[in-house]
């Protein structure tokens, strides 16, 4: 048979008592091991963050930023030069335009191509000094007469026949287009033998010539060649005058 103590039930009370000491104890010691705990992490927060005062501005934490693409590139084109227009020059004056024509004119009034050219020379010469087209026809129908167009040398005279020349004449010591002679003071051999010297001789005369302008051809050639037939130059006005308007 089961036997009880008597003071049993005080002891049970006791122990309840203390139990629930000890568990109020303890809640107590966790309460305030939590309370330090969170008192630590607060200063351990407030060491780490800078201080500031209450008017600063709190300074932005820098975040990353996308970098800006560069700037494209111009690429220049290259610049085309324009092409220099090709002007159209006027045309020149009368003595240019004879200079370039009297090269290559064809023959006229039945002339050769060598007698074609040295009336060329004559009309060339006579532009360049200004000579009217009445001049020109008048030397034109000259050097027909006196050497049918042709820089004749002279058998009688053997210097003459070391230049250019186009047959010989045997009249005295004439020579050239114009059978000047050197005998009477027209010039050296050389001089007249030069087809544009012997040219620039014979207007230099006609112009000492008064009145010139107003002679007839046949007079105003005898005025400077003194010919002993005046009257052979007359024939030689058409062609001549056939010849140089070819020319000018």
């Amino acid at each position: 048979m089961e036997t009880r103590d008597a003071n049993e039930p005080a002891r049970a009370v006791t122990s309840v008592a203390a139990a629930e000491q000890a568990a109020a104890r303890a809640a107590a010691e966790r309460s305030l091991a939590e309370t330090q705990q969170r008192a630590s992490r607060s200063n351990a927060r407030e060491a780490l963050t800078p201080a500031q005062s209450p008017t600063s501005t709190p300074t932005p934490t820098p975040t990353a930023t996308t970098p800006k693409a560069p700037a494209p590139t111009k690429t220049k084109t290259p610049t085309r030069k324009p092409t220099p227009r090709t002007t159209t020059t006027k045309k020149a004056s009368t003595a240019t335009a004879t200079k370039a024509k009297a090269a290559v004119v064809a023959p006229v009034a039945g002339l050769t191509q060598a007698q074609m050219n040295n009336a060329a020379t004559i009309v060339k010469t006579g532009v360049s000094m200004g000579i009217p087209e009445r001049g020109l026809i008048v030397a034109i129908a000259t050097a027909m007469q006196e050497s049918t167009l042709r820089n004749l040398a002279n058998t009688g005279l053997p210097e003459s026949l070391n230049y250019a020349n186009e047959g010989t004449g045997y009249d005295h010591d004439s020579v050239g287009l114009f059978q000047q002679r050197t005998s009477t003071g027209w010039g050296t051999v050389q001089e007249l033998m030069t087809p544009s010297i012997a040219a620039s001789k014979f207007f230099a005369a006609l112009q000492q010539v008064y009145g010139w302008q107003n002679m007839s051809i046949a007079g105003a050639a005898q005025a400077v060649q003194v010919s002993a037939f005046p009257d052979a130059y007359a024939q030689h006005e058409s062609a001549a005058t056939t010849v140089v308007e070819a020319l000018i």
